[in-house]
């Protein structure tokens, strides 16, 4: 099921790239630097075919970054990169969505980003630069994947301007880098937010036995004393995901309608059912 799942948003995210790259970048001569701007360089300068010369350069990046990344990512990539290929020539074939550079660099950038970092999120990349700052996270993993693109997308934005010597479109490029190097980035950060759930209540036995019982996350009971009240009490402490608040929340209100609930955002949670996206 899982695998499922993670094909299918590789999937939405690489056709999603691809619309933007087709359809706004490319007719655009908007450089959105990786591989697909190395693409719509090769297209306006040689003629080759963006998705044939998007493919042919994945592959090489994917034979340089097997013996680091592994067979399990070469073989994810290889979906993705290929998906991404075929929908780039084929959606080179519309029309394009607008030519007004600046919004092409705008939503452009936003639609791409957003591909980008759905792809990243299901454990998979739509191939390009995404290999290659995979391959510098390898070495320092400390690093924001999207910082490791931008200094990526950023040499083929100069290339570009040796190609089409227009500074405009080079500077178009530079705000598409941006905008989809903040979006892929933005993505990624939501998706590691969790909140923390502190509950001041009287019958914490009976609501951690309630929530252990009816939910996948864990239950930590802290013995509490109330300044005013001078009373006992249970603080139970537990992470969670933002859309099961509401029902984490009624299941206590039932137990105890005096509960005090207060909850904490976190930016990044590590352990038994929280994943970490990079």
């Amino acid at each position: 099921m899982k695998s499922k799942k993670t094909l299918f948003l590789t999937f939405v995210g690489a056709v999603l790239a691809a619309f933007a790259v087709s359809c706004l970048f490319l007719p655009n001569k908007v450089v959105n630097g990786g591989v697909s701007g190395l693409s719509t360089l090769l297209y306006y300068a040689f003629g080759f075919p963006p998705g044939l010369s998007n493919a042919a350069l994945n592959i090489l990046l994917l034979l340089i970054g097997f013996r680091v990344l592994g067979w399990r990512f070469v073989v994810k990539t290889l979906y993705g990169a290929g998906v991404f290929s075929i929908f780039i020539q084929l959606f080179s074939y519309l029309p394009p969505v607008t030519e007004n550079l600046f919004l092409a660099s705008i939503f452009g950038g936003v639609l791409y980003g957003f591909g980008i970092g759905l792809a990243l999120a299901s454990g998979s990349t739509t191939g390009g630069t995404d290999i290659a700052g995979r391959l510098i996270q390898h070495k320092f993993p400390h690093l924001p994947i999207g910082k490791l693109l931008l200094v990526c997308d950023g040499c083929i934005i100069i290339i570009s301007l040796c190609v089409f010597r227009q500074i405009d479109l080079c500077l178009y490029g530079v705000i598409t880098v941006f905008v989809s190097t903040f979006s892929i980035d933005y993505f990624i950060r939501k998706l590691n937010i969790s909140k923390l759930a502190f509950v001041i209540t009287e019958k914490g036995d009976e609501i951690s036995k309630k929530l252990i019982s009816t939910s996948p996350r864990g239950v930590t009971a802290v013995d509490v004393v109330g300044a005013y009240t001078g009373d006992n009490k249970k603080m139970l402490v537990c992470a969670l995901k933002e859309n099961e608040i509401t029902a984490f929340q009624n299941k206590i209100t039932k137990i105890d309608p005096d509960a005090f609930i207060i909850f904490s955002e976190s930016q990044q949670i590590v352990g038994n059912g929280f994943f970490v996206y990079r």
